[in-house]
Formats: structure tokens, C-alpha cells, sequence
């Protein structure tokens, strides 16, 4: 199959390619177009002629269309599971989930509609607040959840009356290109345009002109680029960044219930989820047995190409990333921290990094202060509740935390005390499209999802029509 990009409801090559690795072999199994200047302009030229129309098309049919793609979606979630297990390197199964989720997603996000809110209806005057799209959107999604995050960007933005320029990461470009070019049925030309590039084409995009918005998934380094180069034209910007997130588990809890579900709350997608678990404090009174539980799952875990039967974890998505992890880990390994480490990896030139729980680091250790976004995870001891939300919140992130603990009360109370945007008890990794996910501190400005979410793509009108 050759990928195209997508410019005003056509196919366009381009005469440079970035190549496409498998990183479960580490591998080039494809190549997806670089996307030139000229056609970026294009593009971007393409959704601005389609705005004119969009945005006066009525809500209803800016709905059915999402809707419309979203059924698209869903009839070809087996053949684009098969592709993305390729070049992301999750199990097909956990693949097949996230699109046919996204599916679900977009269906949920077309029934939204803007408020339209009447401060005043008198004999004097009527005061009128609607809610008006604001342009050309710049999308750059990243390649942990390459679909899920496209399409968290694409629906409330084209629900909205905006039109779109996606950019995937040139990591996972693949998937993307094909949705763009399954989507060409369900939105008229120059609504939604998809291309692709390697390194420069992001900050091509930020800087141009064109855009009236930015909505940017990954690290918070990149984003702080983001927002100075957005800041030039005062382009809008949602920025969904890192996180450090804390769990702590209080004395309480049921082990045998909720051992698995704190160990897939960090190690899920191979741990490359900026909610995932990333420090985990436990009371020691509990934490020699949930450690030993932790381990044994560990070890039972299959970690793999995500293409073999049985595989539960697959690589690491991409050779830097792979690299910033195992550097991590070689850091670990030479303070002399205790590794405890699950089953074996392939040795077949993969970016496997084998499932690795440390043993109550210090608090000061790189495998504790980083975001390692890679499946290790420290395990920290505590004994007094005020000291470990003080230590929770110790830092430049606020993405998510997690609280386990049957009274679900004083679990309440601990929530509140946590300083991210979203706080789980007892569950991990819940996220719904009908309600609001940002961050606090380094981890994101701005919302997705929700009503907070899609208004994010709008821009409030205020009408005062005098009747005196």
C-alpha cells in the first residue's frame, strides 16, 4: 500500500519520504511523505476556502458528518489494528480497542452542541451569548495513542465549525495517513486535511501564519516551543504535556483485588501514557506483599512483538525513547538502587526494555523526579498521610494521581489534595469524551474533551440588541 497525504480531498505524494520503523524488529517497513512548505501552504490554503462554508454549515450536518466518519472508522478497525501494531508496536488486540474506541469517541463528541446563553430578555434589551468557531486548527498528535489522540482533536474541532490540518508524529504516521484518506467520503474537500513530515514540519506549522489555533499533544519541553512560537501571532493553543504521576495506596486496601489493576495502571501500552502510574507510594505496612505481587505479575507478563500471540507489552515505540529509558535504567543500575525486574525480552534488535519495579529509591533519584515514560516504576514507602501528598505533589507536574482505599471517604478527602487535573480512586487510566482532561502546572494548558473542551475550539460573541 502507498500512503498519501490528504490537501483538499486529494491524494498528494511528496518527492521527499521519512522512513517507518517496526520497532519490535527496529526495522524500516515503510515510508510515509515529508510534507514540503509549498504544500503545507497548501493545505492550509485548502482549509481556509473550506472555513468560509464549513462554519455556516449547520450544526446538525457538521454532527452527522463526524458521526458519519466515525462509522467509517469502525468498518475498518481490523485492517487499521494490523497496521498500527505495525509501527507502534502495541498487541493488535489492545490496537483494534483504541480505534474502535475512537469510533465510539467521535460519536459521543457529535452530540455536543455550544450553549447559547441569554443574560437578559427585558423590555429594555436582549443580551445574547453564542459560541463561533475560530478558524484553520493546527492538530500535532503523538505517537503513544496515534488514533485516540487524533481524533480527540479532529471531532470537537470540525463539530465546532473549524476546519483541520492534521500532522501525526513521524514515528506513526501511517495509521493517520489512512484515516485521512477513509475520511475524504464523510467531509467535504479541504475540511479535514492530513499530511505528514519528519522534524521540521512541526514548527513549520506553528509559525504559520494561517492558523488561528494549536492543539499539541507531547512532552512539555516541546510544548514550551509550542506556545513561544504561537505566542509571535497570538495563535490559541491547547497543550496537553507530561506528567510524573503519583499513586498512593493507603493501608486498607484489598492486595489480591488490586495489585493487577495498579500494575497495569502504570505498565499499560508498555508505560508510554502520560496519566500512567509513574511513582508509587505505599504504606509500609502493606508494601513488602504488594511488592511481591507486583513482581510476580511482572514476571508473567509477556512482553513482545505486539504482532505474536500472547504478547501483553510490547517495545518501546522508537529508538530515542528507548534510549532515554535505558539510560534511565543503566542510572538506576549504578547508584545501586534494587531492580526487580519481570520476564525476559526478545533479543532481536526490538526496543524491548524488560518490566522493572524499583525498591523504595530515594526521593531525590532520577528514576523517581523523571518521567520515565517507559515501564519502570518506583515504588516508594510511607507512613503518614500529610507527608506523602506533600511528596506527591513535589513536583513540576499535575497531569494525574490515583488514590486505593476502601474508605472512600478519607480517599475523597485525599483527592482533593492532590494537585493534577484528574485524580483517580480505586480505578486508573478512566478518561471520558463528556468530561474535561488538562493539566495543572508543567503537564498543560487548556482542556480537552468535554463541554470545556470542544468550546476550547470556539470563541464566545456577546449580541446587545436595545429595545428601549
Amino acid at each position: 500500500m502507498t500512503f498519501q497525504m490528504t490537501i483538499h480531498g486529494k491524494s498528494v505524494s511528496s518527492e521527499r519520504a521519512i522512513d517507518v520503523v517496526n520497532p519490535a524488529t527496529g526495522e524500516v517497513f515503510e515510508t510515509a511523505p515529508d510534507c514540503s512548505k509549498e504544500q503545507l501552504d497548501e493545505a492550509v490554503a485548502s482549509a481556509q476556502e473550506a472555513f468560509k462554508s464549513w462554519k455556516g454549515t449547520p450544526i446538525e450536518e457538521r454532527q452527522a458528518a463526524v458521526r458519519k466518519a466515525a462509522d467509517i472508522l469502525a468498518e475498518h478497525a481490523s485492517e487499521l489494528s494490523r497496521l498500527f501494531t505495525r509501527e507502534q508496536g502495541r498487541p493488535v488486540d489492545m490496537a483494534y480497542s483504541e480505534i474502535e474506541g475512537s469510533a465510539t469517541w467521535m460519536k459521543a463528541v457529535a452530540e455536543m452542541s455550544p450553549p447559547v446563553e441569554v443574560a437578559e430578555d427585558s423590555d429594555q434589551q436582549f443580551v445574547e451569548t453564542r459560541y463561533l468557531p475560530l478558524g484553520v486548527i493546527c492538530a500535532i498528535s503523538p505517537w503513544n495513542f496515534p488514533v485516540n489522540l487524533s481524533i480527540w482533536k479532529i471531532a470537537p474541532a470540525l463539530v465546532a465549525g473549524n476546519t483541520v490540518v492534521l500532522k501525526p508524529s513521524p514515528f506513526t504516521p501511517l495509521c493517520t495517513l489512512r484515516i485521512g484518506e477513509l475520511f475524504r467520503d464523510a467531509f467535504p474537500k479541504g475540511v479535514l486535511n492530513v499530511i505528514s513530515g519528519g522534524d521540521d514540519l512541526g514548527p513549520m506549522m506553528t509559525s504559520h501564519p494561517g492558523f488561528a489555533k494549536i492543539s499539541f499533544t507531547g512532552s512539555s519541553a516541546t510544548g514550551k516551543k509550542v506556545m513561544e512560537s504561537a505566542s509571535k501571532d497570538l495563535k490559541r493553543v491547547t497543550l496537553e504535556l507530561g506528567g510524573n504521576d503519583a499513586a498512593i495506596v493507603m493501608p486498607d486496601v484489598d492486595l489480591d483485588e488490586v495489585a493487577e489493576k495498579i500494575f497495569f495502571g502504570a505498565f499499560f501500552n508498555t508505560a508510554q501514557i502520560c496519566v500512567a502510574t509513574k511513582r508509587l507510594y505505599v504504606h509500609h505496612s502493606i508494601y513488602d506483599d504488594l511488592r511481591d505481587r507486583l513482581a510476580a505479575i511482572a514476571t508473567a507478563t509477556k512482553v513482545g512483538d505486539g504482532a505474536e500471540q500472547g504478547t501483553t507489552l510490547g517495545p518501546i515505540q522508537n529508538k530515542g525513547q528507548f534510549e532515554r529509558v535505558m539510560n534511565l535504567l543503566d542510572d538506576a543500575k549504578q547508584t545501586g538502587l534494587t531492580l526487580l525486574t519481570g520476564s525476559e525480552i526478545p533479543d532481536n534488535g526490538g526496543y524491548f526494555v524488560p518490566v522493572t519495579i524499583v525498591d523504595n529509591p530515594p526521593e531525590d533519584s532520577r528514576v523517581v523526579q523523571e518521567e520515565a515514560f517507559g515501564p519502570i516504576l518506583p515504588m516508594l514507602k510511607f507512613d503518614q498521610i500529610e507527608d506523602v501528598i506533600d511528596r506527591a505533589n513535589d513536583s513540576e507536574y499535575g497531569l494525574a494521581g490515583a488514590v486505593w482505599s476502601k474508605d472512600t471517604d478519607k480517599a475523597m478527602e485525599i483527592a482533593r489534595q492532590i494537585e493534577t487535573g484528574t485524580v483517580w480512586i480505586n480505578q486508573n487510566l478512566m478518561l471520558r469524551p463528556d468530561t474535561p482532561f488538562g493539566g495543572h502546572k508543567h503537564s498543560g494548558l487548556g482542556v480537552e474533551n468535554g463541554m470545556e473542551g470542544l468550546l476550547e475550539y470556539m470563541q464566545p460573541q456577546t449580541v446587545y440588541l436595545s429595545r428601549a
